[in-house]
């Protein structure tokens, strides 16, 4: 898979056990973890291995896949010691337990629970193993960070794909490196992802801001300790007559650790410590959250070109602006044009000509730009968000707007679809 090291087989594996072959392929689910393939511990980055119940947990499937039966019992033991209500861990412990007098031949074979929890929590050690293979390619950068200002110090990408949220951070300045930081298993919508409308049990996808930060002790325990608000719908999402509101980064209630992938209302959920180590982490109208169905990856100098084009793109619709020539300015905006407001093109047009071109000659720089690829459904059209600060002289007037356009591919084309003052 392009951007992930490591390689994927769904195939059910055998472990060996003793005597003869031991049918415990659900017990991992997984992991296509043969002898002398198995991950390394400790590659997390931020988080050291003794104390991380994902590394944990594959030190199991490693012992298992060599035939160390009481040491796999040995660490599966220190898991749930350190992590006892990561359902996950104990119910493995509780197979491992089981495996010692008999073959067990399903996942949960010790566990009095009923078929659709042990099905999530396959799926849960399906998805958590899977991204513990397929590490992202240090390499390589993620394909929908173009751009970030200066003020920035990290970008949090979630691939629902993987139930995985990766932090980048920005290493040197504006044109840097983007490292991978820390990475965290996550919960989505009940139904996926794409959200439309309210109580559609899906998590929306598109470029979002963290607006606030809420104390675990202003909510139920359900959110466990804190929550953090985006800012969706966005102005795109408006524009599209998107509905809903409340999606949240937050944690989990105290009796667990985690939650199955897909378990929630449309919110990204975090284990309590993952979420506790990400809201130090973030700033508060600043760090921006992708949310993709599948994140891409690009090389270094793939990604350079695409910024240098996003960046001449953004720059021509400002030479255009500065020539106080509506039909110049005209043939950045696609036919499509809409506002979060209902303002078809010409309204916009309209409102642009009221507000800029009533001098004989304006002067206008755009600073702070960020630029993204925005994370549309695979059937949409290519499209990047560009939010900039932008400072015209008018006249004898200086005018300060913050700004946020959305652009699409049309052909050999960029176009704004929409755009709105913030």
């Amino acid at each position: 898979m392009a951007g992930f090291n490591g390689n994927w087989r769904s195939a059910v594996r055998t472990i060996g056990y003793r005597t003869g072959a031991v049918a415990s392929g659900l017990l991992i689910a997984v992991a296509a973890l043969s002898p002398g393939m198995a991950l390394a511990s400790g590659t997390k980055p931020g988080v050291p291995a003794r104390l991380d119940p994902e590394v944990m947990l594959i030190d199991v499937y490693k012992a298992l896949s060599e035939n160390r039966l009481r040491d796999a019992q040995a660490k599966v033991d220190a898991l749930v010691a350190a992590y006892p209500n990561f359902r996950l861990g104990q119910l493995v412990r509780g197979d491992l337990l089981l495996l010692h007098t008999q073959p067990i031949k399903t996942f949960g074979a010790a566990a009095n629970a009923p078929a659709d929890q042990l099905a999530n929590l396959r799926a849960e050690a399906i998805v958590r193993l899977k991204s513990l293979r397929e590490r992202p390619d240090p390499n390589l950068i993620p394909r929908p960070i173009l751009q970030m200002r200066d003020d920035q110090k990290n970008v949090l990408l979630v691939d629902a794909k993987r139930s995985r949220m990766y932090v980048y951070e920005r290493v040197g300045g504006r044109n840097g490196q983007f490292k991978l930081a820390s990475d965290y298993y996550v919960s989505q919508g009940k139904l996926g992802v794409n959200k439309f409308k309210e109580g559609d049990q899906k998590t929306p996808l598109g470029v979002y801001y963290i607006t606030s930060r809420l104390p675990g002790a202003r909510l139920p325990a359900f959110y466990g300790p804190g929550a953090l608000p985006i800012n969706y719908p966005n102005e795109w999402d408006k524009a599209n007559g998107r509905g809903g509101s409340g999606i949240w980064l937050h944690g989990t209630p105290p009796d667990s650790y985690s939650r199955p992938p897909l378990s929630s209302d449309g919110c990204v959920v975090l284990p309590n410590p993952d979420l506790t180590e990400l809201s130090e982490a973030v700033q508060i109208g600043t760090t921006p959250v992708i949310i993709s169905d599948d994140v891409k990856f690009v090389t270094r100098e793939k990604w350079e070109a695409d910024r240098q084009s996003a960046n001449k793109m953004l720059e021509s619709w400002r030479e255009d602006l500065e020539s106080t020539d509506p039909e110049r300015l005209r043939r950045h905006y696609s036919r499509n044009f809409k506002a979060m407001r209902g303002q078809d093109l010409n309204d916009w047009m309209e409102k642009l000509k009221q507000a800029n071109f009533g001098a004989r000659r304006i002067k206008v720089e755009l600073r702070d730009v960020t630029l993204f690829r925005y994370p549309e459904p695979k059937d949409q059209k290519e499209m990047i968000v560009a939010s900039f600060t932008q400072d015209a002289v008018i006249g004898k007037g200086r005018h300060v707007t913050h700004k946020r356009q959305y652009w699409v591919r049309e052909g050999a084309q960029w176009r704004i679809v929409s755009e709105a003052n913030l």
